[in-house]
């Protein structure tokens, strides 16, 4: 008898509330009930279609919640807070500073120094990442599918395995210690660079400093490449692996060599991949300052995030130094923006 009362006063609930006007109670209730656990939810809402669509997402919020707050706090803030101690005089070592408005940005543009850092950051961010992945595309193809074995449609060239391991070999040091060896590699006196050209006799090639004239920018390039080429190669390599060998087995069938199957089979199909290191190489380039720091001399030459510190650390100029780190902020936003828009193709369905 209680079970068909129950039931009966269920009935009327569903009808009740899963009506579509939505009063001043209801929606205070409906509310409430979001943030209870599922057991206390008050009769009333329960078989509410709008309840029912907030109890899909009520899950989500409540995971996400944490991590949110999380990354608000020690990364939206400090991006927040870079935007405030721009607009002062801070100087970075007292707690004492004054509001100064645009000036900082004012300054910024007259700088020279800054457009020079700019230049600098802009050449590496637009050459680095097309050197590096073109070279990481092509060993990664020549490891993974640019052999030739007998009974098999795709195979590497002999010995790839210890290849991607040579290769790979520059990320596990640090580039504080890469940065350390090729200055030494490029010093004038006992540096391998110019030992090198003098015994293969190019002798008229040597520099008397290579990492302080205009070829510094060239030589901290040189460094960024080769220290991050072989993590694409692994990156595209198992972005290769992942193509079905039945496509490379008709392309073969076809007659396709190697260039034919590059460009028209495994280059279309890691595209996302690609584009995607695009983003993270072009934000490594603009972030060249260990290298800079440690391997070229004082005054050699200038990036954005060694300028920036330069300012901040050694001039105290700490507001000063937060305005180049919002222009740099804006660079790199823009810059992958950009990427993920002009890169942005339909996705191949296999």
């Amino acid at each position: 008898m209680e079970s068909g009362v129950e039931s009966r006063d269920d009935t009327a609930g569903r009808r009740g509330s899963g009506g579509d006007r939505l009063t001043p109670g209801l929606a205070l209730r409906l509310t409430v009930a979001f943030f209870l656990p599922p057991r206390f939810t008050p009769r009333s809402v329960r078989f509410d279609r709008r309840y029912r669509k907030l109890d899909q997402y009520r899950f989500i919020v409540w995971f996400l919640s944490l991590p949110v707050l999380v990354y608000g706090v020690f990364v939206v803030s400090p991006f927040l807070q870079a935007f405030f101690y721009s607009m002062t005089d801070w100087t970075g070592y007292s707690s004492s500073y004054e509001f100064t408005g645009f000036e900082n940005y004012e300054r910024m543009w007259n700088d020279d120094k800054f457009w020079e850092a700019t230049g600098n950051s802009l050449l590496l961010l637009l050459v680095a990442p097309l050197v590096t992945l073109v070279m990481g595309l092509f060993f990664a193809y020549m490891l993974t599918a640019g052999g030739r074995r007998r009974n098999e449609a795709v195979a590497g060239v002999t010995g790839s395995g210890l290849y991607k391991i040579v290769y790979f070999f520059p990320q596990v040091l640090s580039l504080a210690i890469i940065a350390v060896i090729w200055a030494r590699i490029y010093s004038p006196r006992s540096g391998a660079l110019n030992a090198g050209l003098d015994a293969v006799g190019l002798d008229s090639w040597q520099r008397e400093d290579w990492l302080g004239s205009s070829w510094a920018i060239w030589c901290v390039l040189v460094v960024l490449c080769w220290s991050f080429v072989g993590f694409y190669v692994v990156l595209f390599s198992a972005a290769m692996s992942s193509i079905p060998t039945e496509i490379y087995e008709a392309a073969r069938l076809d007659g396709a060599g190697r260039s034919t199957t590059f460009f028209r089979i495994t280059f279309p199909l890691t595209w996302e991949t690609v584009r995607t290191g695009w983003v993270y190489m072009g934000i490594q380039a603009l972030d060249a300052f260990a290298l800079v720091n440690v391997m070229v001399p004082e005054h050699g030459m200038d990036v954005l995030p060694s300028y920036l510190f330069e300012k901040s650390f050694r001039d105290g100029q700490a507001g000063y130094a937060t305005t180049i780190g919002v222009a740099l902020f804006v660079i790199t936003l823009l810059f992958a923006t950009v990427m993920l828009r002009i890169g942005r193709r339909d996705r191949i369905e296999l």
